[in-house]
């Protein structure tokens, strides 16, 4: 399943990120949007690179922005304006396969996937959301849960309320919750954390294999059970705070841990948030659950 918020190298035309000391260049650019909170473990990446190829020059070019919003706008205008960074961050699927690949403007790494034996290493099923065209076009780096439901347990204990497991559940929770006096149970970000929240009602609704065939084509957009998402989802906005918009996902997190929230519905890079940059302890400053009608999924 692809996922909003995994790092993956893909390598532009004329570069290569994992090959860079064989072509002799001395200088190897890493384009992402891994900034902040993030940027520890890009950094840690960067130093261990660095410790394998002293020679070579590492330029890590970052743009902030959550989910890459603004990260993809300047590679567009790099990519086309003849000025590919080396390599780049981006979610594996049709974000890079349905763009840059398809116009012909990236290298094909299965050799370097077969010189390194990582076609026995990787699952099937993700070396085949990396391929097209007979070939592989990224590099998994790190790969993030999206479906993952954030709360403060003694919060929920304090209203009387359990993580719910379902969507249904969840509903009933939310109203149940504003009978408490929490007028926002759900707590959201800017416009990508939508997209984001929708994607993982999408899989509680419709299950693994019918979220799978809706984007093959099996299942259509039309169907009543795709229809039905949409439903529902409208059903989970209703619990959200209407200043969305205005806020980046940290401070929607943050309504969540405050208390003023009682779930946010976001990407396992939370966690990095809470524990790193907040200090939290896992487990007693913030719980987490699938988000309702997705456990036992990963994506």
């Amino acid at each position: 399943m692809n996922r909003p918020g995994s790092f993956f190298l893909a390598a532009a035309l004329a570069s290569l990120f994992a090959t860079a000391p064989a072509r002799a260049q001395d200088k190897l650019e890493i384009f992402s949007w891994w900034a902040g909170d993030e940027g520890p473990a890009l950094k840690a990446l960067i130093d261990l690179y660095s410790k394998k190829y002293p020679n070579i020059q590492v330029i890590n070019s970052t743009v902030t922005g959550g989910s890459g919003v603004n990260a993809r706008a300047v590679l567009k205008t790099r990519m086309l304006g003849g000025d590919p960074p080396d390599s780049f961050q981006v979610h594996a699927g049709q974000e890079l396969i349905g763009t840059w690949v398809v116009a012909n403007r990236m290298e094909d790494l299965s050799d370097l996937f077969k010189s390194e034996g990582w076609m026995a290493q990787f699952p099937k099923g993700l070396i085949a959301l990396l391929s097209a065209r007979n070939g592989i076009w990224s590099v998994p780096v790190n790969i993030h849960r999206s479906n993952v439901m954030w709360y403060v347990p003694a919060n929920l204990k304090k209203w009387g309320v359990s993580p719910p497991k379902t969507l249904d559940e969840f509903l009933a929770t939310c109203k149940t919750l504003q009978g408490k006096g929490v007028q926002h149970p759900l707590a959201l970000g800017e416009n990508w954390t939508y997209n984001h929240l929708w994607e993982s009602v999408a899989l509680g609704v419709l299950g693994p294999e019918d979220w799978t065939a809706l984007w093959t084509g099996k299942l259509k957009f039309n169907d009543p059970k795709a229809v039905k998402v949409w439903a529902t989802f409208g059903q989970v906005l209703d619990f959200a705070n209407p200043d969305a918009s205005g806020l980046s996902w940290q401070q929607a997190t943050d309504r969540m841990l405050k208390g003023t929230a009682a779930f946010n519905v976001m990407g396992d890079w939370a966690a990095g948030y809470m524990a790193t940059t907040l200090k939290l302890k896992p487990g007693e400053g913030f719980g987490w659950e699938a988000s309702p009608g997705t456990g036992g999924v990963f994506m």
